[in-house]
């Protein structure tokens, strides 16, 4: 391994700051993103993201991080971290990966090598980003430069399966690129690396990976909703299922994030340009775009038996980020909850003590409120389990409701059912 080539990390989110970070205690590295507040925050040594602790950022002594793109003049390996979203009709959006790659066209040298972690279809880097390097560039593929693709598997808030301690898939765009790129990575992967046998394989295997999970939640919030209508306690199902031993522990559960959620239409996508229309990937993929406004509308059903007056109550949600006890809000199902309250004419208090209020705010138009004893609500929706929420007791749950018989939507099956009962509380739980 060349330690002498300099590495920069292009897009300094959740996936390249950590990238950025562990390079930078080894080699010289340079964190470039183009939101100049981010920028200036990371130079001292503060992550809004909360996955890198300032320790960790001192460490790095390697590191220094620019908003200024000439500053890559002089990398000879550039990493591209930056988001791939999809858009309303659920296409891919891969503007950010055009721009990025646009961006580092204008500095690409002879002999310089491009990675890209961002989740894609298959074919995507040599078919969409490899043209648009040329063209910047006017450098020829695998003559000129070289590539590669080295898929991101961070999970936001997870603080035991961290970067360096998850096995990396690694690929290049010739056979001895691909080791180079490979040898890269295992100076900084404590647990290993995978070097698949092409660009093509490497972007399938990301690709599944989350595409299987969505599938497997996908079921069980099928047999939720069944279990719902049977009368039947789902988590009660799922535990005595649990008792043989190569049945699968997945849980109901809103799937949101900027993977689970996103991914499979990425591959559904590649696949009907080539033919093909998937069942089973896109049946899945409706189910649980479905599950937060189906929480939404049972919990208002409950009301209503309740003889809770839907017109003229508050509903309290606690919680909006995508997983718990993490401040990451990007495609977040509660989003999803709030506007089918709000289609039923009811208020809504939000809470979350991670969020960035500022940003909730600003991006989403939804402003954080206040549910406590001195400002009660008629029912409660518990939707993200923060420590925060899920060490607060039945009693303390109810202290937040003026009304005698509440509902509460227990979204991630945090409390005991029993003692919610004791309460007075009618309970809907996924």
């Amino acid at each position: 391994m060349n330690i002498e080539k300099k590495v920069a990390i292009i897009g300094l989110g959740y996936v390249g700051l950590p990238l950025a970070v562990e390079f930078g205690k080894y080699r010289e590295t340079l964190g470039f993103d183009i939101n100049e507040l981010r920028i200036n925050e990371l130079k001292n040594n503060i992550d809004a993201t909360l996955e890198v602790s300032s320790d960790e950022m001192i460490k790095s002594t390697n590191l220094k991080f620019t908003f200024n793109e000439n500053n890559l003049d002089d990398v000879q390996i550039y990493i591209i971290t930056v988001p791939t979203p999809v858009d309303a009709s659920n296409r891919p959006n891969l503007e950010p990966l055009i721009a990025a790659s646009k961006t580092v066209g204008r500095h690409l040298k002879k002999e310089d090598i491009v990675i890209y972690e961002s989740t894609v279809f298959p074919g995507c880097t040599e078919n969409v980003c490899v043209p648009v390097l040329e063209e910047i560039s006017e450098l020829k593929y695998n003559e000129d430069f070289f590539c590669g693709y080295s898929p991101e598997r961070i999970n936001p808030g997870d603080k035991v399966n961290t970067l360096t301690k998850i096995k990396k898939i690694t690929s290049g765009s010739t056979p001895e690129i691909g080791i180079e790129i490979d040898t890269l990575y295992k100076s900084i992967i404590t647990a290993g690396t995978f070097l698949a046998s092409s660009i093509e394989v490497a972007e399938a295997a990301k690709v599944i990976e989350n595409t299987q999970r969505d599938l497997n939640i996908a079921l069980i919030n099928e047999l939720s909703v069944i279990f719902d209508k049977l009368n039947i306690d789902t988590l009660d199902v799922l535990e005595a299922a649990e008792s043989k031993w190569n049945f699968l522990p997945f849980r109901p559960g809103l799937v949101g994030g900027h993977c689970i959620g996103v991914d499979p239409y990425y591959l559904t996508y590649r696949a009907e340009q080539v033919g093909y229309n998937p069942q089973v990937i896109l049946a899945g993929r409706r189910i649980n775009d479905n599950m937060a406004r189906y929480a939404a509308k049972r919990v208002i059903q409950e009301m209503i038996v309740n003889k809770i007056n839907i017109h003229e109550c508050t509903i309290g949600v606690m919680g909006i980020t995508f997983k718990e006890n993490c401040p990451d809000i990007r495609n977040s199902k509660i989003f999803d909850i709030l506007s089918e309250l709000k289609s039923w004419g009811v208020d809504v208090i939000v809470t979350d003590p991670w969020v960035d209020e500022n940003e909730l705010l600003n991006n989403y138009g939804v402003k954080l409120g206040v549910i406590d004893e001195s400002n009660k609500v008629d029912s409660l929706i518990v939707a993200v389990g923060h420590n925060e929420y899920r060490n607060l007791s039945a009693k303390a749950l109810k202290s937040y409701c003026k009304n005698e018989n509440p509902v509460l939507g227990d979204i991630k099956s945090l409390y005991n059912k029993s003692d919610l009962v004791k309460e007075g509380f009618s309970i809907f739980r996924l």
